[in-house]
């Protein structure tokens, strides 16, 4: 008979709020700098490439890092590199705060991405080193989960706050004493945690996982943002490339960076799969509700940013209602469930009406969000608990990784899919008298359509601003049916997949 594991004290649990705060931070700066752009723009005066630098380098350097500082963590101790990536990420948020030119904003951008990719794992693996009973260890995951989920939406609220109040620089200021503040207590509540047998770190390998992440999710990210074209699609070609030589390597070497054997086990490569399943179809989705509340309902930035609040509640009553029935009932199924009530989510995004209200835009959208919250958290909860100990903070790497991928890919394959569809269906309804170069200017986006309306008279304005906003709706309808299915079938395969696995038993 397997002897009781350890319940977790006062001081675990005292320690999790410690682990999760950070890494709310953490998602919080993908998209704190949203509702600021417009101010940084008018201040620093950055070109529209450094401008999207600003924005993306903070994400393309943490994931291209993950696999590699949770591999390290694993090496000289979760808790030492949570302690150095807590004191840089204060000080690149310091930096960032009072840039006085786009370069410097750039590279205090880049040091926060650094400091990220240390914070995200190790918080992660720490947890699964606190908790050993499995019950304790569930609710410890899922409250992390809550928190880095919805740090995302959150972000944008809380820079929206900000902005509106001070100045953007701002928006980087609360880091700053909750990273003091974890270096104060890290010491006293968390315990350390080293392999015992690292082995020599791989440097080249590191390398190779950087090559070939980031160029994926800037080709990824590229196909999104200008359409198809040739270099995003050679940067992609080149990062699978060296993907290929990085898992050879991985499999020859002595003391792999990471294990690959980790995904022979079900458990852990099918939560990691739904993972980046939901983040795919999730990301891309929300990338299009965002724009429909503003551009299409009309709502200005900063309050379609609070109507993010009622997804984060969704997000966060599935993460509870998920870890409840999971006391009782396999994880396979409630994952399998949880992908289905997301599927279900994107099905009635498909009925979505450009004359629709706004609660018909979040009816769909928050039962996706809860479905999400039922599977998400369980399945993070499977990567970390089917991963040996020793191993944790490189699994929860590899599932952060994967989740960075998915919301690149879901944003570019997703966003690829309803511009096609608003492009075919507004030059199938544009106005006959429309000019031709009004014309191709309304095709390019939305918003470029309204902005062009606006200079029409009426008789023009009217029709255009229709056609444009019901093509756009169209769009998400089609990517609403794609989602459904790529969900309905990873529901099943998931469910198949996962069908003999215990809570918290290797496979």
């Amino acid at each position: 008979m397997t002897p009781p594991r350890a319940k977790a004290g006062r001081k675990e649990w005292t320690g999790l709020a410690v682990l999760t705060v950070p890494a709310l931070l953490v998602s919080m700066d993908l998209t704190v700098l949203f509702m600021a752009a417009p101010w940084i723009s008018a201040d620093l005066g950055p070109s529209g490439s450094q401008l999207l630098w600003i924005m993306d380098v903070y994400g393309f350097l943490m994931a291209g890092l993950l696999i590699t500082m949770g591999t390290l963590g694993d090496r000289i101790g979760r808790r030492r590199l949570l302690m150095t990536g807590a004191a840089a990420f204060g000080a690149a948020s310091l930096l960032a705060a009072f840039s006085t030119s786009t370069e410097m904003l750039i590279l205090a951008r880049a040091l926060l991405g650094i400091g990220g990719a240390t914070l995200a794992p190790s918080t992660l693996a720490l947890i699964r080193n606190m908790f050993h009973d499995d019950v304790q260890r569930r609710t410890a995951v899922a409250v992390w989960t809550g928190a880095f989920s919805v740090g995302t939406p959150l972000g944008s609220v809380v820079g929206g706050l900000l902005v509106e109040h001070f100045w953007w620089g701002s928006v980087f200021l609360p880091n700053i004493p909750v990273m003091a503040l974890l270096l104060v207590l890290a010491p006293l509540l968390l315990p350390e945690h080293t392999d015992p047998r690292p082995g020599r770190f791989d440097l080249l390998g590191a390398a190779l996982s950087m090559a070939a992440i980031l160029p994926v999710i800037w080709g990824l990210k590229k196909l999104a943002e200008d359409g198809l074209s040739t270099p995003p699609l050679l940067a992609i070609a080149a990062g699978l490339a060296f993907g290929h030589v990085f898992v050879r390597r991985q499999r020859a070497a002595a003391h792999p960076l990471i294990d690959i054997q980790l995904f022979a086990r079900p458990a852990f490569s099918a939560s990691i799969g739904s993972n980046v399943v939901l983040t795919v179809a999730s990301a891309g989705v929300g990338m299009l509700v965002v724009q429909h509340l503003q551009l299409v309902l009309g709502h200005r930035p900063f309050v379609a940013a609070l109507w993010m609040i009622p997804m984060v509640a969704a997000v966060m009553s599935g993460i509870a209602v998920g870890t409840v029935i999971v006391r009782r009932l396999r994880p396979g199924p409630v994952i399998g469930a949880g992908l289905a009530l997301a599927a279900a989510g994107f099905a009635l995004l498909t009925r979505l009406d450009a004359d629709d209200t706004v609660a018909s835009l979040l009816t769909g959208y928050g039962v996706l969000g809860f479905g999400m919250g039922m599977a998400i958290t369980l399945a993070y909860n499977l990567v970390v608990a089917t991963a040996p100990p020793h191993k944790a903070g490189a699994a929860a790497a590899l599932n952060e990784t994967g989740t960075e991928l998915g919301g690149a890919l879901g944003i570019a394959f997703l966003g690829s899919i309803a511009t096609a569809v608003y492009r075919r269906d507004l030059a199938a309804t544009l106005p006959p008298d429309l000019p031709p170069a009004t014309a191709d200017a309304a095709a390019s986006t939305l918003g470029a359509a309204l902005a062009t309306a606006e200079h029409l008279p009426s008789r023009l304005a009217t029709p255009l601003t229709q056609a444009a906003t019901t093509a756009f709706t169209n769009g998400i309808n089609t990517t609403a049916v794609v989602g459904a299915v790529l969900l309905a079938l990873t529901a099943v395969t998931a469910t198949i997949a996962l069908r003999d696995v215990q809570p918290d038993v290797p496979n």
